[in-house]
This record gives C-alpha cells, sequence and structure tokens, in this order.
C-alpha cells in the first residue's frame, strides 16, 4: 500500500499539531511554522501534497506557492486561509493551486480535499505507468544497446519534458526519424494529445499553406463549401510533426515562422485570429546550413526549429545493434505472417553484421521482411536474405596457430588494406559479442573506450 507524504505549513502550533494528529494514522507528516523551512525540506524530498497557509509570517502563502510550483510543477498543493478571502484565493488558484480550505478547519471536509487531491495523484502514476508501457510495446526503432543510441535516447528523455520547446531532427533516409518524433511526444505532457504528421516534401507548394493552416469558407476556387481546419489547428495540445522540412518553400517558410514565433495563425482568406498550443517537431535528411548559404532556407527559421537539435545515428554508426534489431523484425514478422522462424543462421548473421545499409534502419526491416515471406525456416539463411557472402572460402586461407591468413599471391599484397580489414572484421565482432556497448567491445579487443572509437570512426571513413 503506497504511503503518502504530507506537508503542513502553519504558523500557528495548534493548527499544526491538531491536523498532524488526524492525518498520521493515514499518511507520513511533517509540519513547518514558515515556508522557508519547507521549501528548503522539500528540495531534498518532496512531499506528494503540502497544506499551506497564506497568512504566514516572512514569505507570506502566495509567494511560498510560485516557488514550490517553480521547484516541482506538478506538486499539489491546498491553501490554508483564516477568512473567505476571494482575491487572495483567486491569486492562488491562478498560481497553480489545487483547492483550498478555511478556517476554522473541519476535520471530515479537509479530509475529504486531501483524498480527491490524492486520488489525483494516483490517476497521474496510473497514466505515467500506461505511458510507459506503450512506449515499451510501440517503439521497435529503439531495439538495441548501442552507446549511439543510448546517446540520442538520453537526449529525448530530458527534452520531451518540456510541452512546447521546437525540436529538430537530423539524419539519413530511413534511421527512423519519425519513430524518433513518435517518442518525444508520447514521453512528454503534451502525449494525450494528437500526433499529426505532415510530410512537406509530398504537399504542393501552392498547397502547403491551405494544409498547415486551413481555410475558410470560399477562399479556394475548388475547395470545401465549408471551410477547412488546417492540420496545426488539428494538433492544439499535441505535436505537429514537419517531416521533411527542408522541401518547405520560402514563402511558407515565412509564414511557419510567424506561427513559431507568435503561436498565432489566420486560416487562408479568415480574418479570426486564432491561438494553437502545440509541439512542433521537424526532421530532414538535408544539410540546411549549406542550404542557409545558398538562400534556399530561412536562417531565422532554421533556428527557430531547432532550439533542440538531436542527430540519429546511421545503422552503420551503430552496428551492433544490427543483430538485436534483426531478431526483433524476424520476431515480429513470423507473427503477422504466421511463419515460424526461430533464429538466424551464423552466415547470414555474418552478412547482415557486415552489410553496408544504405538504407538504414528501413532497409533492414524490409530485407527481414522479405526473407520471413519466401523463407522457409525455421532458421534465417543467407539465400533467404537475397544478400551476397562476400565472405571467403575458410579453404583459401593458411591456418598459423589459430589465425587465419589470405594466401600472398605472386604479384604481392596490399598490406595496409589487409589489416585494415583484419580491423574491421574484429571491431564488428566485438561490437557483435558486446552487442552494441562500446565499452565493452573495447575491453574485448583490450583497448580503450576513446582508442577503439576513433578506430571504428576512422574505418567507417575509409
Amino acid at each position: 500500500m503506497i504511503t503518502y507524504s504530507i506537508y503542513i505549513v502553519d504558523d500557528e502550533e495548534t493548527i499544526r499539531d491538531g491536523v498532524s494528529m488526524a492525518l498520521a494514522p493515514d499518511y507520513h507528516v511533517e509540519v513547518f511554522p514558515t515556508a522557508e523551512f519547507a521549501i528548503q525540506a522539500m528540495k531534498d524530498e518532496p512531499p506528494d501534497l503540502v497544506l499551506l497557509d497564506i497568512g504566514l509570517p516572512g514569505m507570506n502563502g502566495i509567494d511560498a506557492l510560485g516557488k514550490m510550483k517553480a521547484l516541482y510543477p506538478n506538486l499539489l498543493i491546498v491553501m490554508i486561509t483564516a477568512y473567505e478571502d476571494i482575491h487572495t484565493v483567486i491569486s492562488a488558484m491562478k498560481l497553480g493551486a489545487y483547492d483550498y480550505v478555511v478556517k476554522p478547519l473541519h476535520m471530515d471536509s479537509l479530509k475529504l480535499t486531501i483524498g480527491n487531491a490524492l486520488e489525483t495523484i494516483r490517476l497521474r502514476k496510473e497514466v505515467q505507468a500506461l505511458q510507459e508501457q506503450y512506449l515499451n510495446e510501440n517503439l521497435p526503432f529503439f531495439v538495441g544497446r548501442s552507446d549511439a543510441i543510448q546517446d540520442v535516447m538520453a537526449v529525448v528523455n530530458k527534452v520531451a519534458k518540456s510541452p512546447d520547446t521546437p525540436i529538430l531532427i537530423l539524419g539519413e533516409t530511413g534511421t527512423g526519424k519519425e519513430l524518433l518524433a513518435s517518442a518525444i511526444h508520447y514521453r512528454s505532457p503534451n502525449f494525450k494529445g494528437p500526433f499529426i504528421i505532415v510530410n512537406c516534401a509530398a504537399i504542393p507548394r501552392d498547397l502547403i499553406e491551405s494544409e498547415l493552416f486551413g481555410y475558410e469558407k470560399g477562399a479556394l476556387s475548388g475547395a470545401r463549401a465549408t471551410g477547412k481546419k488546417g492540420l496545426i489547428e488539428a494538433s492544439k495540445d499535441g505535436t505537429l510533426f514537419l517531416d521533411e522540412v527542408g522541401d518547405m518553400s520560402l514563402e511558407a517558410q515565412a509564414k511557419l515562422l510567424r506561427f513559431i514565433e507568435n503561436r498565432e495563425f489566420y486560416r487562408v482568406g479568415g480574418t479570426k485570429k486564432n491561438e494553437i498550443r502545440t509541439r512542433l517537431v521537424s526532421a530532414t535528411n538535408k544539410n540546411l546550413e549549406s542550404m542557409i548559404e545558398k538562400d534556399q532556407f530561412r536562417n531565422d527559421l532554421y533556428y527557430r526549429l531547432g532550439v533542440i537539435q538531436i542527430q540519429v545515428p546511421s545503422l552503420n554508426e551503430r552496428s551492433g545493434d544490427v543483430l538485436p534489431m534483426a531478431r526483433h523484425f524476424l520476431s515480429e514478422f513470423s507473427r503477422k505472417f504466421s511463419n515460424r522462424f526461430t533464429g538466424i543462421s551464423p552466415r547470414a548473421e555474418r552478412v547482415l553484421v557486415s552489410h553496408e545499409w544504405k538504407g538504414n534502419v528501413r532497409e533492414l526491416k524490409n530485407v527481414i521482411e522479405r526473407a520471413v515471406l519466401i523463407g522457409k525456416g525455421p532458421i534465417l539463411e543467407v539465400e533467404d536474405l537475397g544478400m551476397e557472402d562476400d565472405h571467403k572460402a575458410e579453404t583459401s586461407r593458411h591456418d598459423m596457430n589459430g589465425f587465419l591468413f589470405p594466401p600472398l599471391q605472386t604479384e604481392g599484397a596490399d598490406l595496409d588494406a589487409t589489416i585494415r580489414s583484419l580491423e574491421r572484421h574484429y571491431i564488428d565482432e566485438a561490437f557483435k559479442m558486446a552487442e552494441g556497448n562500446e565499452s565493452k567491445a573495447a575491453r574485448l579487443l583490450k583497448m580503450n573506450h576513446h582508442t577503439f572509437r576513433y578506430r571504428k570512426k576512422r574505418l567507417q571513413e575509409k
């Protein structure tokens, strides 16, 4: 059973002691004669609920309410007032107080108010648990434990806490930028609102304004007679994801900038100003800074869209995630197509890890889907993948003390290339054994983490 923590902040000792004695059997209670003492204590361990007197000496209850909510925005605070001063109570409610009670206190009424407040806390925690369950079940892109993807997820978990900070996601085609935007939405305070996706590249340039902002009756020829709500309006209290934002025309960019700055817009052909609160997440695979130099993208919009920028690593940059993701997709498509596959053969694993995934996660997913459809099973083989196995047969090599070396031909050999190939092989193998964890892979090769990362990056550049 959960034991809730309650602070009682009142300068009257009889009230502190009386309320504390009444609540102590059911709750963990702490009492404070001043707001300053309570605020200092909650910095170490915040309570679930605060009973806060308005007429305190020193820092009064209204000022204390503001400071407490600044520390913990979701903290529930019930104000206590000696008389029903409506103006003071309104000020408290505007600052985020949950409710108020009037002295002299009636314990039955107070307990009812406290019970309602704690029920709100219980429901919040239940919603958070459901939110986390949804995330765990609906984000296959984040299968894998490589340092690269863990770094991205650490940023996502931080920035998602804000309900409206604009975020710009950069990365190659197929890296999962849309799913990353989805992860931000469902980890944010807006998760109960809509998640609206706009593919800027797929909307004709002369229609982008009406699609985003909507239009009024008779504003456009051939349009609906009743007018239409735009996608920005549809994303109210949620998240608007602008995919391929680099394909927007300069005219549309100017109108979008005005909306970001003021959170206000007019429908096409309309005179009524609309105010919308929504989170903007944008994504592109283009180099926006290069486009700015060529006057193809607005510099001011770039900085407003990218208050926070997230660079999604390519699949080749997190090759340790290839096999965990392949196994995940194998399980997913086996269930979907009722085609039972129990695993991947060692040869097929080697081909998957060594392949250059130019299409990133999307390409890997498509390869596994095709293999499950045409494969016989129960083990996924190289032939099912439709990919070449470039690994040379071991019979063409010489065995010397357990190590395999390519034979030296009469025309000679490129020693540097051979060494790089061997280095790449062991780095890939270590990454696979470490399941994408760079620190663990470095230990397997008996080198420090920084050296491992440097060599891995150098090989990717060649």
